[in-house]
């Protein structure tokens, strides 16, 4: 019990040291959010989303997943950017994967790992559409670094070319899409693709297959 235990003495005095450095903290967001940023990741335990970009409570709106997956058929993912955008008015949408992802690991390999087979499909899908490309890596760590940079330029083309975020766009709401690959060895955020805020720019996304 001792790293649970943990957890709520962190939290505890987390919470004295906020209050320490403004009394109000607490108070102030606690009637509103207004976050500026939409942030799909990876539920990876090593990526922290808010703590490796300094973003306090209130200032980023998280949704996770396996991989950083964006599914035109995930009612979960749809949810959140139709309140991230339509209802609580983000500036930027932004797709974060990571160095060593088991994911990207696992989508390399054959499907034995049950129901998360499903969910890794369309990475395989990236993995098959630039096959030459990645067989030229030299190691497998290069082979893995561009194959998150892929996946994260996939995941950016299927959310700028669903009807939720084109609709935004065509009422004069225009989140501004990014990608980032967060490497995990160095701390540092690798910029994949930004700015992606009309259909041109989605086009330029289009999957190579």
């Amino acid at each position: 019990m001792k790293h649970y235990h943990r957890l709520i003495e962190n939290n505890a005095a987390w919470a004295q040291e906020m209050v320490g450095q403004d009394a109000d903290f607490f108070a102030k967001r606690e009637a509103k959010q207004t976050p500026h940023y939409l942030v799909i990741g990876c539920s990876d335990s090593r990526v922290p989303l808010e703590l490796m970009t300094g973003a306090l409570p209130g200032e980023m709106f998280v949704h996770r997943n396996i991989g950083n997956q964006v599914w035109e058929t995930d009612l979960n993912l749809i949810s959140v950017v139709q309140f991230a955008v339509g209802v609580l008015d983000v500036e930027h949408v932004i797709v974060c994967g990571h160095s060593n992802c088991g994911a990207l690991k696992a989508a390399q390999g054959p499907a034995t790992n049950g129901i998360i087979d499903n969910w890794l499909s369309d990475i395989r899908n990236v993995i098959r559409w630039n096959a030459s490309e990645l067989a030229s890596c030299g190691t497998d760590e290069s082979r893995l670094h561009l194959l998150s940079r892929l996946n994260v330029l996939q995941q950016v083309g299927v959310l700028s070319r669903m009807p939720i975020i084109r609709d935004f766009w065509t009422r004069g709401k225009r989140p501004m899409l990014h990608g980032w690959v967060y490497d995990i060895g160095s701390g540092l955020i690798e910029r994949v693709v930004e700015q992606v805020d009309s259909a041109e720019r989605s086009a330029e996304l289009l999957p190579r297959n």
